[in-house]
């Protein structure tokens, strides 16, 4: 059935729904073993491995790179009905997506050719960013330091998340003379230790946990070229996560109904011989569909401002340039907050449909909720909405990209 015969909308493009078939049974399998899977914690190495085969992780490279061609809207469409079956997979996916949009948006046009061709052949990339310890906003405490004619790279990691399922890890570090520098590292090179450690009561399969890095020789090809992410790469991180809360909107709203739907004890001060009968029954489902819809409207309409951010790359004005990238910020800040409340609420409210066996750990509803608030927590909500009021009455523009470490006051502060 298409997402209009399931009252879910329109997808964003007339071919769609032909591009959705492809993964469509892919994602019905990763579905099947969902609940298993966050039960046992059993990491999705063999689902992620579905989705390669099936040429998922190549979706938006041109048919002519070995891809399909897929836009944004029609990428962040997908992302969703993938969330639906599995928001682990997703969020493992993530940082493969976002380095995808890097190599795509690189005018570094020997890189670019050579990371085109792995991602034709189906390899993967992880995330090697963030790090916690007292590292400064801005700065990284990992060193890729030049060795002869090599780097060698020591450090760790935090949140590095889908590394432990992918080929290479894309990473951020500084170099001696204390200049930012990135690199990309294969996964199973020497001195490269990938830990299972994060211990996050939500999203808990995604291997968000440590790398750890000693001494590892990094050829100079694989150093990325100077420039930065992709313009838009806040914005599109982002847009990853919200997509992922309106599938786990979907996912919770189908079974609410299919249990409700099921169940055969009433109350005897219910409304109705059946509880799909009840109208209040009914209501509380209604009102979290509701909530699994209006989230996936916002996120594919945000999932334009990308787009055109993205054909803005090629506008030689910097100006209309820049603005592209600030409104596709704009766009995803004015979303969050009501994307975020939606599913959060959505996820709760489910449990006022069923009865006090809905909160059997076999059913596995509780992780809506654990895996929402967990998406949630990321790149704090609570100064989005500041951002676009302070644009909206002063014109100011969002922040280009977000940070994260102590401040040099902190800093001070800590002993050496």
């Amino acid at each position: 059935m298409t997402q209009i015969d399931l009252a879910w909308g329109a997808g964003p493009s007339e071919r769609y729904e032909a591009l959705a078939q492809e993964f469509r049974p892919v994602f019905a399998r990763i579905r099947a073993t969902a609940v298993e899977r966050d039960l046992a914690r059993g990491l999705p190495h063999e689902e992620i491995g579905w989705l390669r085969d099936a040429g998922f992780t190549t979706l938006r490279l041109a048919p002519e790179q070995g891809g399909f061609g897929a836009s944004l809207p029609e990428l962040f469409n997908l992302l969703i009905e993938l969330s639906e079956a599995d928001s682990n997979v997703t969020n493992a996916l993530r940082s493969h997506f976002g380095f995808t949009e890097d190599v795509l948006n690189s005018s570094a046009l020997e890189w670019r050719a050579v990371w085109l061709g792995r991602i034709a052949n189906r390899e993967t990339i992880g995330s090697g960013f963030s790090e916690v310890g007292e590292a400064r906003i801005g700065a990284f405490s990992t060193r890729l330091t030049r060795h002869g004619d090599h780097w060698l790279l020591n450090g760790s990691k935090y949140y590095t998340t889908g590394s432990l399922f992918a080929d290479w890890i894309n990473l951020g570090g500084t170099d001696e003379n204390g200049q930012p520098v990135g690199a990309l590292v294969p996964r199973q090179a020497p001195g490269v230790d990938v830990i299972d450690d994060w211990d996050g009561f939500g999203q808990a399969l995604t291997a968000s946990g440590t790398v750890r890095f000693s001494d590892v020789v990094i050829d100079p090809e694989l150093v990325n070229p100077p420039g930065g992410r992709f313009a838009y790469s806040s914005a599109f991180f982002q847009l990853v996560h919200l997509a992922t809360l309106a599938g786990i909107g979907r996912a919770a709203a189908n079974d609410v109904a299919r249990l409700v739907r099921e169940r055969t004890r009433i109350y005897s001060h219910g409304n109705a011989p059946r509880v799909s009968e009840d109208p209040q029954i009914l209501q509380v489902v209604g009102r979290v569909r509701g909530a699994a819809y209006s989230s996936g409207s916002i996120v594919l309409r945000a999932a334009e401002a990308t787009q055109r951010a993205y054909e803005a790359r090629l506008d030689s004005n910097p100006e209309r340039l820049a603005a592209a990238n600030a409104i596709a910020e704009l766009e995803i800040n004015q979303s969050v907050n009501v994307v975020t409340n939606l599913i959060l609420d959505a996820t709760t409210l489910l449990f006022d449909a069923l009865g006090a066996s809905a909160a059997k750990r076999g059913l596995g509803l509780d992780r809506y909720w654990r895996n929402a608030r967990t998406i949630s927590s990321h790149n704090p909500r609570i100064y989005r909405d500041r951002v676009v009021g302070d644009f909206a009455v002063n014109g100011t523009p969002p922040p280009a990209q977000y940070r994260i470490g102590t401040s040099e006051t902190t800093a001070e502060k800590v002993p050496a």
